[in-house]
C-alpha cells in the first residue's frame, strides 16, 4: 500500500490547491443492487476509492477501471492497515484536492468506525459527507426471511458488537430481559460466550437463534437452532466470517417468510448455492 500511495502522490503533485472532499459511503451488505443511487454516483465519479474487506466482488466490479482504488480491509487478528493510518491516508489524499469515496461494507456509522474517520477529517477542516448504507442486520435478516420486529413476537431490536479493543462492556441482563430481537455483529468467535452470558442472565435456553453466513449473496447460508447450542452450530457447520447472529422468536418465521432462496434457485437454474439448515432441539 505504501508504494501505491507514493505513486498517487507523484501523479497528483500539480493537482488543485484547494482541499478535497471525502464521501463516507455505506456499500450495504453485499448485493450490488442494494447500493443507493447516491452511493453508486459517488463510486463512479470519485477520484480515488478507498475500500474495506466487506465490500463485495459485485460492488468492486462497479469501480471505474480508470479510478485508483486502495484496499484497507481488516480481518480478525489480521489488520492490513491500522485505523490511525487509514485516517492519515484520507487526510493526505484529500489535501491533494481529491474527491475520495471511502467505501465501507454495510453502514459506516454502525460498527464501522466511520465516526472516527469523520472526526479525523473534520479536525483538518476537510469537507465530509456521509451516505448511509443498508446495515447487515437489516439486509441479511431480510434475505433470510427473518423480520427484526414482528407483532406479538418482538417489539424492538438491539444491535450489539461482540468485538472490542479491550474488554466487552455489555449489560447481559438488560439484553436478556428486553424481549427484543438481538443482533450480534462480529460474534462468530464469541458464540459460546454470547450464549453462556445470555442464559446466565435469564434468557430461556430454548430461545431460537439464526446464523447468517455471507448474507445477501448467492453463497448465503442460514443455520438455525437454539441459544443453548449456538457454539455447537458454529463448529458443526464450519461457519466463517462474515456471519451475523440473530437471537429471538422471530427466527421461527424464516421458513414461512423465505423468498431469497427461490430467487437464487431460479437464477442458477436449479443449481442451489443457498443453504438452510434447521437443527432440532
Amino acid at each position: 500500500m505504501r508504494q501505491e500511495i507514493i505513486d498517487l502522490k507523484r501523479r497528483d503533485t500539480n493537482r488543485a490547491k484547494n482541499k478535497g472532499k471525502v464521501s463516507l459511503v455505506g456499500a450495504g451488505p453485499g448485493d450490488a443492487d442494494l447500493l443507493t443511487v447516491k452511493a453508486l454516483t459517488i463510486i463512479q465519479s470519485a477520484d480515488l476509492i478507498i475500500y474495506d474487506r466487506l465490500v463485495s466482488d459485485d460492488i468492486r466490479a462497479l469501480f471505474p477501471a480508470s479510478t485508483p482504488a486502495l484496499y484497507v480491509g481488516k480481518a480478525k487478528s489480521l489488520h492490513s492497515v491500522d485505523q490511525s493510518r487509514i485516517n492519515e491516508v484520507l487526510v493526505e489524499q484529500a489535501l491533494l484536492g481529491k474527491h475520495i469515496c471511502r467505501l465501507k461494507g454495510g453502514d459506516g456509522f454502525i460498527f464501522g468506525r466511520g465516526g472516527e474517520e469523520v472526526l479525523s477529517l473534520k479536525q483538518q477542516n476537510i469537507a465530509v459527507e456521509v451516505v448511509p448504507g443498508i446495515t447487515a442486520a437489516s439486509g441479511c435478516s431480510t434475505y433470510a426471511g427473518i423480520p427484526l420486529t414482528h407483532r406479538g413476537l418482538s417489539q424492538g431490536c438491539t444491535f450489539v458488537t461482540a468485538h472490542a479493543e479491550t474488554d466487552l462492556n455489555i449489560n447481559w441482563q438488560g439484553l436478556a430481559l428486553l424481549n427484543h430481537t438481538l443482533v450480534f455483529y462480529m460474534g462468530l468467535s464469541k458464540a459460546g460466550m454470547i450464549a453462556t452470558e445470555l442464559m446466565q442472565a435469564g434468557l430461556d435456553s430454548h430461545t431460537p437463534v439464526a446464523l447468517i453466513e455471507r448474507g445477501c449473496s448467492r453463497q448465503q447460508r442460514l443455520v438455525k437452532g437454539e441459544i443453548a447450542n449456538l457454539a455447537e452450530l458454529v463448529i458443526e457447520h464450519q461457519l466463517i466470517s462474515p456471519t451475523l447472529i440473530l437471537v429471538g422468536e422471530v427466527v421461527n418465521l424464516s421458513e414461512q417468510l423465505s423468498w431469497f432462496e427461490s430467487q437464487v434457485e431460479h437464477a442458477l437454474d436449479g443449481k442451489m448455492e443457498f443453504t438452510s439448515v434447521r437443527m432440532s432441539a
